[in-house]
């Protein structure tokens, strides 16, 4: 038995991992000339240092995510603080607070007015429950008050986070999603853990090296132009260098953007709307004393990252800054990022990063396109964070959705 993976991003690596664990013979086959998709590190020549594509961050609930890093051997270099604590601050008055989440299951710290939101009652957390059992069709904010000091100084910016759509339009479901594997399982599920040494040194090389370690061979640079479709099955793959012929027995995974696997496959349902992300990098060393992430309320700006010698911005659903001038949007996200840090004015070297496609819109309308692993065709099978994992598009998606792939072929 063979399995062919189309696709070295992270659902695919995952995929093609879970199957050489089970002795499978596997080919990866990827068209970009890295692996890795959207979560990938490269050299920057104006800032003359590596840096991420964008700042991809887990929590310690994600639990399929820290498998496929423990099975590669890169957990170990995930760094976090040894509790859930996520430090804030407010642009519009300039309040700065920690939010201290307590590691039990029973939320003792929404009682302690020193360790949840100023401003905030203990009720209005409950309120938040009901995104636990929400309907399909409804948005975040037709299931929940979207407005007051909780929305907009914690649900807000993590709901923007999580589903890079905005609340008033996002699905309740998926919300309520991340809320029950994340603040509804406790503080031990909230702790975040960041790949410092590079998303490529952490997610992408390991999982390459174990693989090649297993005699997986990976192709790079090898885009897939058509599937030779013949009855119930796939019985070819017509690459751009040639035609592979697939055996009874052998089976394909489809890991590739929502639109190249609607190009590729006749009349697959796929989500047809997307958000932006964009990510601004400035070489500066950050504050001695500056938490490793801070949440921006009110600003452009909604996360702060520091790194070694770097300081790095996400603005998630930020369509609205697509068309921006690039030196003008820079001047914007340093001011805001100088009066949070106290560092000078004067713009260090800098980076802009716009991803027009980052994720599919997490609406009730786009999650309901999105399609399970399984197709038709009995030895065709999806995976990709936008397949029907049940969360957002995030890493620990991904690899749910590689894994799931995986197993139905090892099942069968």
């Amino acid at each position: 038995m063979a399995v062919h993976v189309i696709g070295a991003g992270l659902a695919g690596l995952a995929a093609a991992m879970r199957l050489a664990e089970r002795d499978a013979g596997v080919f990866v086959h990827e068209a970009a000339s890295q692996a890795g998709g959207r979560c990938r590190s490269y050299h920057d020549p104006v800032l003359d240092m590596v840096i991420d594509n964008g700042n991809h961050l887990l929590l310690s609930g994600n639990h399929a995510a820290l498998a496929y890093l423990s099975a590669s051997g890169a957990a170990r270099h995930l760094e976090g603080p040894p509790h859930a604590e996520f430090a804030f601050v407010d642009l519009a008055g300039g309040e700065r607070w920690t939010l201290r989440i307590n590691d039990g299951k029973l939320p003792a710290w929404i009682f302690d007015k020193r360790r949840r939101v100023p401003g905030t009652h203990i009720g209005d957390y409950f309120s938040f429950a009901r995104l636990l059992w929400a309907r399909q069709e409804k948005t975040v904010c037709e299931t929940v008050p979207c407005s007051g000091p909780l929305y907009e100084r914690l649900a807000r910016p993590l709901w923007l986070a999580a589903l890079n759509t905005e609340p008033k339009e996002a699905s309740a479901q998926l919300a309520g999603a991340v809320m029950a594997e994340t603040l509804a399982r406790g503080g031990k599920a909230c702790r975040p853990l960041f790949a410092r040494a590079g998303l490529a040194q952490v997610f992408v090389d390991p999982a390459l090296e174990w693989l090649r370690k297993r005699k997986v061979a990976i192709a790079l640079g090898r885009r897939l132009r058509a599937l030779e479709l013949v009855a119930d099955r796939v019985t070819a793959l017509e690459f751009t260098d040639g035609k592979i012929a697939i055996d009874a027995g052998d089976s394909v995974i489809l890991a590739v953007p929502p639109m190249v696997a609607r190009d590729l496959v006749p009349e697959l349902e796929t989500p047809d709307a997307f958000r932006a992300i964009v990510n601004a990098h400035f070489r500066i060393d950050p504050p001695a004393t500056f938490p490793p992430i801070m949440g921006v309320v009110n600003g452009t700006i909604e996360w702060l990252f520091a790194f070694e010698h770097r300081l790095s911005v996400t603005i998630s659903c930020a369509d609205r800054l697509l068309d921006a001038a690039r030196e003008s949007l820079a001047r914007q996200i340093w001011d805001e990022v100088a009066a949070v840090t106290g560092l000078p004015h004067s713009m260090p070297l800098w980076q802009i990063v716009r991803e027009r496609r980052a994720t599919f819109a997490a609406t009730p309308a786009q999650n309901a396109r999105r399609p399970g692993a399984r197709t038709r065709w009995s030895n065709l099978f999806l995976a990709g964070d936008w397949t029907r994992t049940g969360l957002p598009a995030t890493i620990e998606g991904a690899v749910r959705s590689g894994y799931r792939a995986a197993d139905l072929i090892i099942a069968a």
